[in-house]
Order: structure tokens, then sequence, then C-alpha cells
């Protein structure tokens, strides 16, 4: 099979390229940056200017599917309004490129996969989400609905659209994980503010192995929470990266100054959402990861 990937330079995108190309899928790499896709075998690069179709749209002729990760990066950097507007533009421009091009295709793609965040469901506080729950009113909210909204018009060209809403996707390579793991580093970690927002994680093993299962599996349409079954709350994650790192947990990081350091960005520490998986484990997708010791263990230790 033949897959197209936008955004195949960040993290996921690194390691879903590799494990399809491992599969014994074709893989092309759409990026803004293809120098910093790594050469895999199986796997070819493509570049493009971030908001077209120009110079790959021809690409998704006979192609069996297209995975859309690019966007932005949301946690590289404090929310100016400049930046909050290059997170939202950046996310449909990489949408309507893939309907311009699936629009041009002769031979349509048999499904598009489409990243989404937990962020959709806007902070909820103890209260568990699961796909059919609404939308929040806050930004990362607002970025979830337009991207997701961006590639819904392939649709009604008779394509099949997955839309997979990620967590905190756990990896040593980058993401959230070294910044936790920092502070621990030289024994001062701790729980961040209150410590009782919910962290709706998953490892990066899963989050890969879930897409593939996605866009394998015909009868996987619609939207799917692409994390763990067993969501934590910080301080629950901070002890048990403080016990997988031997390190002590008793340094409590006060919310002030978080917002005072990140400004709006703080949110992304200081609230979150327990979201849980209902569709992907009704449709039988095993995690290999459930609970976050193990997880942390086979990362770290």
């Amino acid at each position: 099979m033949k897959f197209i990937i936008l955004g195949g330079s960040g993290l996921i995108g690194r390691a879903l390229s590799r494990a399809l190309g491992q599969a014994g899928h074709e893989v092309v790499v759409v990026s803004r940056s293809p120098e910093r896709v790594p050469p895999v075998e199986r796997v070819s690069v493509a570049g493009w200017d971030g908001h077209s179709a120009e110079g790959w749209g021809r690409l998704v002729d006979g192609a069996d599917g297209i995975v859309n990760l690019a966007g932005e990066s949301i946690g590289a950097g404090r929310w100016s309004e400049a930046r909050k507007q290059r997170i939202l533009t950046s996310r449909e421009q990489a949408g309507a490129a893939i309907v311009e091009a699936v629009h041009a295709a002769t031979r349509k793609p048999g499904v598009v996969f489409q990243i989404s965040g937990v962020g959709y469901y806007g902070i909820g506080g103890d209260r568990p989400f699961t796909e059919n729950d609404p939308p929040g009113s806050d930004f990362l909210a607002s970025v979830a609905v337009r991207w997701e909204a961006a590639t819904r018009p392939v649709e009604e060209e008779g394509v099949r659209r997955v839309i997979g809403r990620t967590g905190v996707v756990l990896t040593p390579r980058g993401g959230v994980l070294p910044r936790m793991m920092l502070p621990f580093r030289f024994f001062v970690g701790g729980p961040l503010g209150t410590g009782k927002q919910w962290i709706s994680w998953i490892h990066l093993e899963d989050t890969v192995r879930g897409i593939q299962f996605m866009l394998e599996n015909p009868a996987c349409t619609g939207v799917y929470n692409l994390t763990s079954p067993q969501p934590v709350t910080n301080a629950e994650f901070v002890k048990t990266l403080g016990r997988v790192l031997r390190r002590p947990c008793w340094l409590p990081v006060p919310a002030l100054a978080l917002k005072i350091i990140l400004g709006e960005m703080s949110t992304l520490i200081l609230d979150g959402q327990r979201v849980i998986p209902t569709r992907l484990e009704e449709a039988g997708f095993p995690f290999r990861f459930a609970r976050l010791e193990s997880a942390l263990r086979d990362l770290l230790v």
C-alpha cells in the first residue's frame, strides 16, 4: 500500500513513516522541512510550501491513504496573537491542500487520517470525556474544531475519513516528557499547580500502532480518542515518573509561577482532560502500554 504523510518530520510522523515502511508499505513524507526527515527504507520525501498541493498533489492519485499531521507546533513557545494565528491557519491550510489534492485525483485515496487533540473537549475537571462529547470553548478547543473541519470535504468525494484526537504523546526524544524529567534530574521534581489536573497520555508506540490500525481497518470511520485507557492526574504522573527515575517527588511548582513564565500557554500544563478511548477499545485495538508505569519503564529504563 502507498501512504502519504503530511507533517512527517515531527515526532509522530517520523515514527509512523518508519513503522509503515518496515511493514512493507510505500511512504511519501510531505514536509516543509524535508532535510529533517531521516532516510528510511521505502520512505521518500517531497517538499511543499505549507499551504497548497503544488508539487506533491499529483502523488495522491492512486495512493491508498493520506495522513495529516501538519501544523505549527502548539507547545514550542508563548502564544502571542501572531503565533496563535499561525497555529490555526497552518492547520486549515494543510487541510485545504489535502482537499485540493483529493479533488484533483482521478483515483481517490481510500482513507484520510486527520490528527487532532484532546484539547477539543476543553477544560473538564474530573468528568471523563468520550468521543460523543461536544467541544469546549477555549483556544485549544477552537483549534481542534477548525483542524478537524479542514479535511471534512473529502467525505463528499467518497473518501473514508478518520479523526484521531491524541493525548500527551510520551517519548524521551521530544515533546513534554523530557521537560517533565528535567527537574527530577536535579532532585527537585514535583506536581505542577494543584496536581489535580488530568493527563490523558499515550506511549508513542501505541500512537503509531493506533494510527496504523485505523488506516488499515475499513470499519474505522469518524472520531477516535487516541489516548491510554488509564489517564492519571498530574500528581500521579510525577509520582510515577519519580519512582521510575528513582528520584524524589517533593517540590510543587506554583500555578502562578507557570502562568508568569508561560502566559496563556500554561493551560497546556495546568488544565487537562480525562479522556477515554471508548471507540478504539470497542474496535478491538490492543494497547501495549495501558498503564503509565509500564510505559515510562519501557521508555526510560
